[in-house]
């Protein structure tokens, strides 16, 4: 039996979410919890791999069992086993042929960025920063330019494993809620580190260091050193992750804070 989960989790404490031999990986807590309510160890397949202090609103990670047990168990049972900042949302039980990273169709990342002159304090390790007063409407036009099918080799990270630097990006925009920008990114796939470094390209615009058309030469000129150092880690989440209409999942929650 494949058994999908829906899970939330804050990144802070955590390794990012792939499996580390210190164990400090969100993927060794699930799996850890989930093989407690299986009775046997099982491993846990995950949509994506975010990054040391990325968050995640939405998740979605699935796993093949012979365990009987209700759905409620893998919400309730593996969250009793779960440490604080993790939560298993929703269950269900799917097919065969559905795979949490190779079946989806569509990721979504938000960055949540205070842009305001005294940093976060309350909300510190949850939230980007940046202090300087900056301009969505440069952001949204220098944001226009990635959109569609591009080599985003200078938006990559060195390290990134990724067979091919072509993705499709398919939204890219800022919305400004009082002292909070709220950045949304949504493709086919991403890259390593690619939002944050979309990221800190996109706030150098805005805060007029750079014109917006800047970012569409960094983008065609596939050069990652000409670009801007990659953004904080902290503002990141992600928070969408689509598949095929006979799969009956969700893309999204609707119990996110910055909803």
């Amino acid at each position: 039996m494949r058994v999908v989960l829906g899970l939330e989790y804050c990144g802070v404490g955590f390794c990012g979410w792939q499996s580390q031999p210190q164990r400090c990986g969100v993927q060794d807590a699930l799996e850890a919890a989930v093989s407690t309510i299986a009775g046997v160890k099982t491993a846990v397949t995950a949509a994506g791999r975010t990054d040391t202090g990325v968050h995640a609103a939405f998740q979605v990670a699935h796993f093949d069992t012979d365990a009987q047990r209700p759905l409620t168990a893998w919400v309730r049972g593996v969250n009793s086993h779960l440490p604080a900042g993790v939560a298993v949302l929703w269950a269900r039980e799917v097919g065969e042929d559905f795979h949490a990273r190779f079946a989806a169709t569509q990721r979504g990342y938000r960055y949540v960025l205070l842009n305001h002159p005294v940093r976060p304090g309350i909300n510190q390790g949850v939230i980007g920063w940046h202090h300087r007063p900056l301009d969505i409407d440069a952001m949204n036009r220098a944001a226009a330019h990635l959109i569609g099918q591009h080599d985003f080799s200078a938006f990559r990270a060195a390290e990134c494993q990724a067979k091919s630097p072509v993705k499709e990006l398919r939204l890219a925009e800022i919305e400004r809620r009082g002292d909070y920008l709220l950045c949304d990114f949504r493709a086919d796939g991403f890259l390593h580190h690619m939002v944050r470094n979309l990221m800190g390209c996109l706030v150098q615009v805005g805060a007029g260091s750079r014109a917006p058309e800047w970012v569409g030469e960094i983008l065609h000129g596939r050069d990652r050193t000409l670009a801007a150092p990659t953004f904080d880690a902290a503002g990141l989440y992600l928070t969408h992750i689509r598949y095929p209409a006979h799969f009956a999942l969700p893309e999204s929650s609707e119990r996110w804070l910055f909803a």
